[in-house]
């Protein structure tokens, strides 16, 4: 009674209301305001509602063509991505084999990689002067899924493989004894008790690729833009208001339906089944899994290495084609028509600089939301508020950074009235990029919580602890290695971030992703081989923040068997 008493007391309730509302406030003013007045410029002419965008937009072949060229994408990259990250599931987390752990840090990797940098890999590989330049596939469908599939392998991966890991496979060995061949035991019974986790792989994959900017735009061009640069291109390049708000509620239904299907699928293919201890499942690979393990090695090599490699290669080679660090120099000391406010080290003090406040600003509001969604409320209508909590703050992971970086570009001349405004400073690159980051904190951080046994807290309010000590002694504590790979998460993706920012960057306050955008698509006398080298020191700053934080990878003895620690574990709740 007296931890009942503490628990309802008034500093409880305006810690939790604060918890609730700063977040709120937050996407309120930062993610909602802009992006539903973007989408209001489009429909209101001379103050009243105008909807005549609608059927001139869709009346347009070419907007059906980008449709059309979106759901392409998206699905051929989908069926790619599973096609390849299921065996690598396989490998990763059902073998045993020395350097398995390693191994699964490295493939984390490029998922966090920017986008600028993997399109300009790619292109360094198909383009004039690479090693496949002879195929003509530098601005096709293929270049594109194939990039596309650069980073989703790793979804599919990490988020079939941790469910994969604590499946008990006995029945399937039953159905062996049974007479069943291996291949018919695996169709017949674990393919099924995989269904739900492939549907959350498939669907994630399918939304990542459907709302993919840097790829298509450096890759697919004029020709197969897909929504998200067709958007970006009326805004910037025609200033077509109109059809871009049009075309970003189309992207909106599109979301929406993916993550409706998504549901249904998952809810369809769910049944119960028998997990294992993490661990439990592990085997010394034998002489049938070596076709499995030639398709795990063939996709680390073809499609992961040899675009980094060729990338890093031709950095380090001249307009003439020999080996040197003129590229690498350029950077350092940019010729006065390089389109460069100043040296690339600028540009990387700089992008770490907002990369870290974004990680903090999106750390803060994180653990705020993930203790609220942690908590289990008693009564029905408190579940049901904290699920339209859950879903307001996963809005940012559906909407275009495109139409993010334009709504913040439109409504922050004089925020709420006041005499300020932002779109003169760099403040808004970083509330740009946490906002991309948040959800992915969120669902990083809420695994973590919700493994804490909730008896550990009501023993200790039993006893007479406050809620903030409750906090501080047991909720924070446990918290304290996923928050440094939270923390390095964010800060990897913010650095990368590049849909948002390149609207918002300033005349001489250049990010480095968007220097190497722009020194790629220049003109200038070697202004393609420092966008080489720029995209090698990108990547390179990137992955060993990366790295840093799959250090940090929680501890999960500490939270015993409910916990799950794992950052792709917690991705097959987006």
């Amino acid at each position: 009674m007296r931890g009942g008493r503490r628990g309802s007391g008034p500093w409880a309730v305006a810690a939790w209301t604060l918890a609730i509302t700063l977040p709120l406030a937050f996407l309120a003013l930062f993610f909602l305001w802009p992006v539903v007045s973007l989408i209001a410029t489009g429909f209101v002419a001379d103050g009243r509602l105008d909807l005549s965008g609608i059927p001139e937009v869709f009346g347009s072949a070419r907007t059906w063509h980008v449709i059309g060229q979106t759901l392409a994408q998206a699905s051929l990259a989908t069926v790619l991505s599973v096609a390849l990250g299921v065996p690598a599931a396989f490998v990763l987390y059902r073998l045993d084999f020395p350097g398995r752990t390693v191994l699964q840090g490295l493939m984390t990797i490029p998922f966090v990689l920017p986008t600028v940098v993997v399109g300009v890999a790619f292109s360094a590989v198909l383009g004039p002067g690479g090693p496949l330049a002879a195929l003509g596939l530098e601005r096709s469908l293929t270049a594109v899924i194939v990039a596309l599939a650069f980073f989703n392998v790793t979804v599919v991966a990490r988020t079939v493989g941790t469910f994969w890991a604590r499946l008990d496979e006995s029945a399937s060995h039953a159905a062996q004894v049974m007479g069943a061949s291996p291949v018919r035991a695996w169709l017949t019974v674990t393919l099924p008790a995989l269904g739900p986790a492939l549907a959350s792989a498939a669907a994630l994959v399918f939304l990542f690729c459907s709302t993919s900017f840097g790829i298509v735009l450096i890759l697919g061009g004029r020709e197969f833009a897909n929504v998200e640069t067709e958007i970006y291109r009326m805004t910037v390049q025609f200033l077509d208001l109109r059809g871009a708000a049009v075309l970003s509620l189309a992207q909106f239904a599109l979301v929406a339906a993916v993550l409706v299907v998504s549901a249904r699928l998952r809810s369809a293919g769910e049944r119960a089944v028998q997990l294992l201890p993490d661990g439990r499942s592990l085997r010394r690979p034998t002489l049938r899994d070596v076709p499995v393990l030639a398709v795990f090695a063939a996709t680390i090599v073809l499609l992961h290495a040899a675009p980094i490699l060729t990338l890093a290669a031709r950095s380090l080679r001249d307009s003439s084609g020999e080996w040197s660090v003129a590229n690498y120099v350029a950077l350092v000391q940019p010729p006065q028509e390089f389109p460069l406010s100043g040296s690339v080290l600028s540009a990387i003090w700089l992008s770490c600089r907002i990369a870290f406040v974004a990680a903090l600003i999106a750390m803060v509001l994180g653990i705020l939301i993930a203790l609220v969604l942690s908590r289990r409320p008693a009564s029905a209508t408190a579940r049901r508020g904290q699920s339209l909590f859950d879903a307001l703050v996963m809005l940012p992971l559906g909407v275009s950074a495109v139409t993010l970086g334009f709504g913040l570009l439109l409504t922050m001349h004089r925020p709420l009235g006041i005499g300020l405004d932002l779109r003169t400073s760099a403040a808004l690159i970083p509330i740009a990029q946490a906002l991309v980051a948040l959800p992915l904190v969120v669902r990083i951080l809420l695994p973590v919580l919700r493994g804490i046994d909730p008896y550990l807290r009501f023993a200790a309010t039993t006893l007479g602890a406050a809620p903030l000590v409750v906090l501080r002694t047991i909720d924070l504590p446990l918290l304290g290695r996923s928050a440094g790979l939270a923390l390095g998460f964010a800060f990897a993706a913010s650095l990368g971030e590049f849909g948002a920012t390149s609207f918002l960057v300033r005349p001489g306050e250049q990010t480095l992703p968007v220097a190497v955008a722009e020194l790629i698509s220049h003109q200038a006398p070697g202004a393609y081989g420092a966008g080489l080298a720029g995209a090698v020191v990108l990547g390179m700053v990137t992955a060993g923040a990366m790295l840093i934080a799959e250090r940090l990878r929680i501890d999960r003895s500490a939270l015993g068997s409910r916990a799950s620690g794992s950052w792709a574990g917690s991705r097959a709740e987006w």
